[in-house]
């Protein structure tokens, strides 16, 4: 293994923890509520390890801590070298970084190899509709199943946007899928990525995940989980790993998300802002994968909406998570409590490991757009709904843009 790029070298090392069959409370959160078992990110070994590097890359391609983070790390009472060799592992609720403005996500050389990535399984979570409670009235009959079909290959040539976040929870190793989106801010050269909430943060009874991180185009030539057992990083990973420097969800996520009843669902996005693991020659996510999807906020109602195509990387059975789906349905209403706004749901047949994968329809420009992510979905898989993104998705999206607006 080659040694890090930082100002210090570290060996490796398992985290021997063992593959949870049945987590018990799910990071996803909120695909939680309807039944994440269907839409939910997935968990696995909870490998650690690796080489702690920076979240950006210097002019001299080495990879150093900025001395924000570095200032962020030390007020929480973080060792850099001791999150490294592992401290990262420790979930004890007093030290889970939870507030908004808490979030720290300093980059882990090599944790994310191709077996860790393919190894990751979705959450044992079952709820049934019974958790649907509070209707307010406009909820419309549910869909007929959609299934769905593969992308074919490569992945990057018909979804280039389209890739997976890992990331590590209490439960073990988790994924979900995400999008590359366009940045105002940073015309052309986009570094944000969408995903839902859950896949970032716990919701109210924790809070935000480690080792995040985005692999766009992942298995881009769709090999077998037997062929990806031999596959080089660069076979897994073509465009390379991305790691959030900063992430942000609802506030409504924050305080409600929860793992049963779809707490929080309505309100489940999240914005990632990256950086490279690796020199990317100074070139952005956006020009590394040569497109970005916009997000309209502003789509139209579901009555005006002739069809939404949801995309990700199923993982529960018949599926296996290596490979990349997409459903497409005319969308209806569900609404899960009076207080809340309804939420899209479309027939589709793709399980857990699709959570936060965009929803892509004729925006309000007449141009495709993000107008959802996948959040959560029945046992029997057949159906997923996501959040209509208003006010509350724009602000999240605003901030993140203008955090890092010239940079």
């Amino acid at each position: 293994m080659r040694s890090t790029r930082l100002s210090f070298t570290a060996r490796r090392e398992r985290s021997g923890l063992r593959r949870r069959t049945s987590p018990v409370l799910t990071a996803v959160a909120l695909a939680s509520a309807l039944a994440l078992t269907a839409t939910a990110c997935e968990s696995g070994d909870a490998e650690a390890g690796g080489e702690a590097t920076a979240s950006a890359a210097a002019a001299d391609d080495k990879i150093k801590i900025p001395d924000d983070i570095k200032d962020r790390l030390k007020e929480h009472g973080i060792d850099i070298d001791q999150w490294r060799d592992g401290a990262w592992k420790n979930w004890n609720k007093d030290d889970w970084l939870r507030e908004a403005e808490d979030f720290v996500n300093p980059i882990i050389e090599d944790l994310w190899d191709p077996d860790r990535m393919r190894e990751a399984e979705e959450p044992d979570q079952e709820v049934d509709d019974s958790d649907l409670s509070g209707d307010q009235g406009v909820t419309d009959p549910e869909p007929a199943p959609v299934q769905a079909e593969a992308v074919p290959a490569s992945y990057h040539a018909n979804a280039p946007e389209a890739g997976k976040v890992f990331f590590d929870a209490p439960e073990g190793t988790m994924v979900c899928s995400a999008t590359v989106v366009k940045d105002p801010a940073n015309p052309g050269k986009s570094n944000m990525v969408w995903t839902a909430g859950h896949c970032v943060h716990a919701g109210k009874a924790g809070g935000w995940y480690r080792n995040i991180a985005f692999v766009p185009s992942y298995n881009d030539a769709g090999k077998s989980a037997a062929e990806l057992e031999s596959a080089t990083k660069e076979e897994v990973a073509p465009y390379g790993v991305w790691w959030g420097d900063w992430v942000q969800t609802s506030d409504q996520w924050i305080e409600q998300g929860g793992a049963t009843g779809g707490d929080g669902a309505p309100y489940d996005f999240a914005v990632i802002h990256v950086t490279p693991e690796e020199g990317s020659g100074g070139k952005s996510l956006e020009e590394m994968v040569g497109s970005a999807l916009p997000v309209d906020f502003n789509a139209p109602a579901v009555p005006k909406m002739d069809s939404m195509t949801a995309i990700g990387y199923p993982a529960a059975p018949p599926y296996d998570g290596q490979k990349l789906f997409r459903c497409e349905d005319k969308p209806g209403r569900l609404s899960i409590t009076d207080a809340d706004p309804t939420m899209y749901r479309i027939g589709c047949t793709m399980t857990g490991g699709s959570s936060g994968g965009g929803w892509v329809a004729t925006g309000s420009d007449g141009k495709p757009a993000l107008v959802s992510n996948t959040s959560i979905g029945p046992i029997t898989a057949g159906w997923l709904a996501g959040p209509r993104l208003g006010k509350e998705a724009k602000a999240v999206f605003d901030e993140v843009s203008g955090k890092f607006a010239g940079r």
